[in-house]
Parts: C-alpha cells; structure tokens; sequence
C-alpha cells in the first residue's frame, strides 16, 4: 500500500521578518512497517542556509534560515510512503530504552495519574495486556475536543478535565507507563481519514496525528493509538519520534521581528494503491 502526504505550513507575519532560523521534522522516517520513497521540500523565500541531518533519536531534520526580509514563510513537504508487512524491530541495548523512562515536563505524573495507571498495569496482566486496556480507558474516558488545550498544557488539567486532543492523550499515556517504571515513546505522523460513501473528501482536512509505544521485552516497540482505541496499522504513516512532542515537533525557530504571526496548516494523506 502507498501513500502521499502533502504537508504545507504557511507563517504570515504582522511586521517584515529580518531573519529566521527553522528546524523542520516533517520527512517520515524508514521503519519496520515503511519505507519513505521520496521527500521534496519546497521553501519560500528560498533559504540563504540549508542543512540536513539525524537527530539523537535518528529522525530526519531539515534545518534552515533564512536573512532577507520577507512577510510570509511558506513551506511545503511532499513525500510518498510504501507500508509494509510489519517486522520486528532489533532488541535495543538497556541505555537506548532507558532514556525513554524518566518523565519529562510534558509527561509530568501526578499522583492522580499513577493511580489512573495503576488500574491497568496492576501487577497482574502481561506489559501487552495492561498497555491496551490503558489505551481503551483513554479512549472511553476522555472527550477529543479540538481547540480545548495548547500544547503547554499540564496533563494535570487534561486529567482534571478528561479532554483534550491526540499529543494530549498520547502524554498522559506515556506518564502512566513510566509511572510504573516501564519505557514508552511519543510517535508522530499522520492517520489517512476516510469519508463517508458517496461523500467526496476534502482537501486539506487530514491532519498531524500522534500516539505512544510502548517496548515489550522479546517483542520490541508496540504502538498504541488512544485516540481512535486501536493499534497502528496500514492507515498510520510515523514521521518519528522521542520522549514527547518537544522532541519531535513539526516545525519551531525563532524570528527577529516586532509583530505577531498568523499560522495555516493544511494537510493531504492521499492512498495511491
């Protein structure tokens, strides 16, 4: 099965721009369950720097700046993705999981969230098990409401409140994880939506997705998507991950200039075959 994604962001700035300095993590990664055939990247103004690199995690980042004045920074990221029959991943060396225990400001836990986790991970089911039936109370206890949280957003208001969106609820199941001391990791990406019969899809209604994985020993990393209550499979497309959203966020830099911005994001998840 392939994909194309079609990713534009559009910055429009209140007051000229003198100078930008961008970190882009918008190119999917290659795993066990993809393979990334080909990623353009069109940027407007054309950038005055542009390097590629891995980060720590072995994501893809693009970064760039720009130094001319501009009023509106438009990038456009098109990639075309192959999903495979799923093999597993290499048993990691105990460092490179360790780094995903510890909890980090956007998976802070509260005593109000490790008694959450403690009703799943009880001791008695295997990691699998207990993870999944996290998943699902996620799902039935918590309300998706767009627009509701940021994301500074404490888990602590999202647990207080029992909404919020996908990076919300992908954070409070990593801090439940770790809060009984076991690895879980943030994934980006995007999940291909499907309308209706008979009702033709709109452009640039996908979006940016999230979820969480947790490592099972002899197993390796598995995905779980608490926001739809299912597994990841042909319809999830990972760009990458870290400990959370800071790790791999889409796009952030910084900007000399005097005004505000406005921000558009449109995103097209299109199946070839």
């Amino acid at each position: 099965m392939r994909y194309s994604i079609h990713h534009t962001t559009i910055y429009n700035y209140l007051e000229p721009v003198s100078l930008c300095h961008n970190v882009l993590r918008l190119a999917p990664r290659n795993t066990g369950k993809q393979v990334c055939r080909d990623v353009t990247v069109k940027i407007h103004p054309e950038p005055d720097t542009l390097r590629e690199y891995e980060d720590f995690f072995g994501n893809k980042v693009l970064y760039f700046s720009i130094e001319k004045e501009h009023g509106q920074l438009k990038v456009e990221v098109r990639s075309e993705i192959e999903k495979m029959t799923a093999v597993p991943e290499d048993r990691q060396e105990a460092e490179e999981i360790g780094q995903f225990i510890f909890e980090t400001p956007m998976t802070a836990c509260t005593e109000e969230i490790a008694a959450y986790a403690r009703v799943s991970f009880d001791g008695k089911r295997p990691v699998l098990e207990a993870a999944g039936d996290l998943m699902h109370r996620i799902y039935k206890d918590f309300r998706f409401t767009p627009g509701f949280t940021t994301i500074s957003t404490p888990l602590s208001v999202v647990m207080r409140e029992r909404k919020g969106v996908c990076q919300d609820f992908a954070h409070l199941a990593i801090a439940c994880v770790r809060s009984v001391g076991l690895p879980a990791r943030y994934v980006s990406g995007y999940i291909e939506t499907i309308s209706p019969p008979g009702v033709e899809k709109l452009i640039g209604v996908d979006a940016s997705h999230a979820w969480f994985s947790v490592y099972v020993p002899y197993v390796g990393w598995v995905d779980h998507d608490p926001t739809n209550n299912v597994l990841p499979g042909d319809q999830h497309i990972t760009i990458g991950w870290g400990r959370d959203y800071a790790d791999i966020a889409p796009m952030k830099g910084i900007i000399i200039s005097s005004g505000h911005h406005g921000l558009s994001v449109s995103v097209d998840v299109k199946r070839l075959t």
